[in-house]
Order: structure tokens, then sequence, then C-alpha cells
């Protein structure tokens, strides 16, 4: 009677943990891939093994194939670099090195094509050199939105593919050392675990956990194949959508797009926490990530049957880019498409906010500079020096106000 008390338990546990909703899991993954406990899982850390334990093991929940060099894992291992305009170098051995971890798991259709789909887990660890904290006190970066909210929705995505979409293999990819320059993406791209000719497509998400009340998202890479534009439209209900054509940017499916893969990146804006202690997991909008992953799942459907994707190239607007001797100190709204460069956030103790400029402003003129946009908010800073003054005009509501500004 014991015994048979005994596997009824084991029955009903088992039958419990079977029936576990893996699309439900979205906040469970965040809080901890954000907590304390993972000291903001910087690359090399301790706190970036647990958090690539922590993925390994929801890629074997939801069945995925180990696709990396040592099971789940692909270990990189490089010497940081001294000279900001250096390549990093990979596979080195001796002092100072560091060794990171992408965690990679394969859905396998036996399809002739692959779909890629990625986040990176890293962050700031303690600050360091990325970090707008000005505290002199140490404190944990848990980035929550960046990039827990990512990787949350890859293996969201994850649990919704299975068994579904079956005309594509699909390669889920957790990346490290994307805050040190892209490196988990870049050696993968270099030393890959799938034959990357038959990649069809690669998604990437970034920030992608702050969703705002007007449901703006940014989408970069459109223009890398001539369906991605037709496909986002068709499907779009809930986004005001901002299109970006170019693969490159400061995220990893810039590595991608660098090897002839189509891409897209979704992106939901900067914002004040951003590389700061306070992004922390209670602030994220779930049911903003939740309509998000419905809409990247329903773009995935519909490339289902194209095959593999022509590839196309695009203008890279980061070579336009002026380069600055000085800066205002404000994070800009990269979702505004009005005219003139919304400021999203104000550093401590920078020219903007010394001349008072607010969250929400508006810049119109910079100096003798008409701004209508991001690109020539940049060019118009661009001919500044440090000990310059000049004046900005910005629209807060109603109002035109003119600050002076000191560089």
């Amino acid at each position: 009677m014991r015994n048979i008390l005994f596997l009824v338990f084991l029955s009903i546990l088992f039958s419990c943990k079977s029936t576990i909703n893996q699309e439900k899991r979205i906040k469970e993954d965040v809080s901890f891939l954000a907590s304390d406990a993972l000291e903001g899982r910087q690359t090399g850390t301790e706190g970036e093994k647990k958090a690539a334990h922590y993925i390994s093991n929801r890629f074997i929940e939801l069945e995925l194939q180990p696709k990396g060099t040592k099971k789940y894992l692909q270990p990189f291992t490089f010497k940081p670099k001294t000279n900001p305009h250096d390549a990093v170098k990979f596979d080195v051995n001796g002092d100072g090195t560091i060794t990171g971890n992408n965690v990679i798991g394969f859905l396998n259709n036996n399809a002739e094509n692959t779909v890629i789909i990625g986040a990176h887990y890293d962050h700031l660890g303690f600050g360091g050199e990325g970090s707008l904290y000005r505290d002199s006190i140490k404190a944990v970066h848990n980035g929550a939105d960046d990039n827990a909210s990512g990787v949350a929705i890859l293996l969201n995505l994850a649990a919704k593919l299975r068994k579904k979409n079956t005309s594509n293999n699909y390669l889920f990819m957790a990346f490290s050392g994307e805050e040190m320059g892209l490196l988990g993406s870049n050696y993968f791209v270099k030393n890959p675990t799938i034959d990357t000719k038959k990649v069809s497509y690669m998604i990437n998400m970034d920030m992608v956990g702050r969703l705002k009340k007007d449901s703006t998202l940014a989408v970069y890479g459109t223009g890398t194949s001539p369906i991605f534009k037709q496909v986002l439209k068709s499907h779009n209900n809930n986004f005001k959508l901002i299109q970006q054509e170019s693969g490159v940017g400061p995220s990893d499916h810039t590595s991608f797009y660098l090897a002839d893969i189509p891409v897209l990146h979704f992106f939901t804006g900067q914002h004040e926490d951003y590389h700061k202690p306070s992004d922390d997991s209670e602030k994220l909008n779930y049911k903003g990530m939740e309509t998000i992953s419905k809409y990247i799942f329903n773009v995935i459907t519909d490339l289902d049957d194209n095959g593999k994707l022509t590839f196309r190239k695009t203008k890279n607007e980061s070579e336009e880019t002026p380069r600055f001797k000085v800066g205002l100190g404000v994070i800009p709204d990269y979702l505004f498409d009005g005219q003139g460069m919304r400021i999203d956030g104000i550093s401590e103790d920078k020219p903007a906010q010394k001349a008072g400029l607010q969250k929400g402003d508006i810049v119109i003129q910079l100096g003798d500079s008409i701004v209508t946009n991001m690109m020539s908010y940049m060019r118009a800073l661009s001919v500044f020096e440090k000990g310059d003054k000049t004046k900005a005009v910005v629209k807060r509501g109603s109002e035109t106000l003119e600050k002076e500004i000191n560089f």
C-alpha cells in the first residue's frame, strides 16, 4: 500500500511538472536574471556563469538540443582592448584574459534552413566604464531591461515554436560579451556551430522591456531583406513602428548582418535607468513584452514557408555619424519621430542639466543649426569644443524656450 501511494505521488509530481506553462515564464526569467545574486552578469564573472547555467537549464526544459562546443555553452577567451580602436583578439593565453560563454540551444525540425533568434544576457556587473551611475559607492547593475528582457522573450519564443512553423530549424542564442563590444556574437559568426550558409535570417532582441504608453517599437534591419517591411506591416495591430533599414547598430544583430545574413532587431527605447543600478525587474512592462513576443512569433510564422530569405546590403548610417569633442549630457529618445530631438533623460552635472533642460524637452535648434532629427542634432553638436558657449532652443509643452549652453 505504501509503495502504491508513493507511485501515485510520483505520477502527480511528474504530471504537474509536465504541465508547466512555459509561455508564462517571462516575469520569472527576468526576476532571476536581474536579481542581486547574479551581481550584474558581467562577462567572465561568477554571476555570468550562474546566468549561463540558468539559461542552459531552461533550454533543457524547452527540449532544445545543445549546440555549443561544451554542451549548451560556447566558451570564448579574449584579452580586453586597451585601445578602443583595436580589434579584440580571441583564443589568447596568458594573464589578463577573460572567458565568456554563449549559450546555444537548437530546435531541430530536420529542415533545410535555420532561423537564429538571439539576445545578449551579460551586463555591467558593478558598473565600470559603461555605467552612467555617478555615485562613488559601488552598486549592482542588474540590467533587467538590458537585457534580461530580451532573454526572457527569447525563451518565450522557444516555447511558442515547439512543434510549430516546422519549415525551419531554430537556433536560440544567449550571447555574452555584448557590453564589451558584441564579442559573443562576433565569436560565433567566426566559429559557428551550424552551417551559416543555411541561415535564413536572424532576429535580435535588446532592451524590449519598457514598451511605453504610445506603444512605440523600433525595428532595425528592415532593409536587409526585401520581404521584411511588408511582413512587419501586415502583422502590426498594436505598435507605433519606427523602422530603420540599416543592418548595423549597437547590438548583436550587426555581427550577423556583416556575415550577409538578413537581420531584424527589436528595441523599445532607452530610458533614465539605462546602464544604472535602477534598471530593475519591477519597472518592466510585462504585458508589453508578451505583446512583442506574439508579434515576433507572427512574423516568424509568416516567413515560415518563404525558404531562405534574400539578403540585401543597406546604407551604414554609423559611417555618417559625426564625432564629438563635447556632449550635452542627455539621453535622446531614439523612438521619437517628430521634428527635433526629444530628451528622454538628463545626466547629472552636465551642460544640459546646468542649462535647465528637462526630460521631455524637444531640441529644435542648437547654435546656428536647426535640429529636425537625431542626425541633424549630432551634426550640430559636432562643431563645438570644450569651453564653447552656445544657445539651445527647445519646445517644452506649448512653450518655446531658449537656454544658454556651456560646454
